[in-house]
């Protein structure tokens, strides 16, 4: 195993640590079975995660790997390949959740257009278009959602959501903070993103 044994990528509250004891303690070996932390893809606005427990020995070259708690009673591992956007981040407890849970805290957000080679080529509605269908749409497509291009008005681009992200109770923040973003970091020359969906008429929405 080659791992590198860091300062803390991802610090674990008391609360959490707890709650991943808990769950720890059913393990066959649970001394040496350690937290597994993956970034998985982006909702737009938020990294996804995979957590799971695993044998200390199964981390792997690249990966982080650290302890947590006062007595250093749980090994955190931080997958390679996560770590750059991980830094400085928390695992705990929602601060309203009855039915428990844990929660990543995380301060860095998604390169939402990557290393993604735009052709960005045409007039402004042409160049929205290609932003749509070759970095937006896809990463909408995985909740069943799309966004349209519904017109330009000037320098504004005027945009309809469909699908699952129609009525979608989180669809709002998506265009404001994630589409919004992305048309703007890859089209300096739009200055405001106008949603003109009819979220009431959302058939089978992502969450509602």
């Amino acid at each position: 195993m080659s791992t590198t044994e860091v300062e803390p990528v991802l610090t674990v509250s008391g609360d959490a640590l707890v709650t991943v004891l808990e769950i720890r303690a059913s393990e066959d070996d649970p001394e040496n079975t350690a937290l597994r932390i993956e970034i998985t893809g982006s909702n737009m606005t938020d990294y996804q995660y995979a957590l799971e427990l695993m044998p200390v020995r199964d981390a792997t070259e690249g990966d982080a790997i650290y302890t947590q708690g006062e007595h250093n009673e749980l090994t955190v591992i931080i997958a390679g390949d996560s770590v750059k956007n991980m830094i400085g981040s928390s695992l705990d407890i929602p601060a309203h959740a009855p039915a428990g849970g844990l929660v990543i805290r995380n301060p860095n957000t998604p390169d939402l257009l990557g290393d993604l080679d735009l052709d960005l080529s045409g007039e402004l509605p042409e160049k929205i278009q290609a932003v749509l269908d070759q970095a937006i749409n896809p990463m909408l497509a995985s909740h069943g959602g799309s966004a349209t291009l519904v017109g330009v008005d000037g320098d504004k681009a005027i945009i309809t959501m469909g699908g699952g992200c129609q009525g979608c109770a989180a669809s709002a923040q998506t265009l404001r903070d994630g589409i919004t973003t992305m048309l703007k970091e890859a089209l300096p020359e739009i200055s405001e993103v106008v949603d003109a969906t009819d979220h009431t008429a959302g058939e089978n929405p992502f969450y509602s």
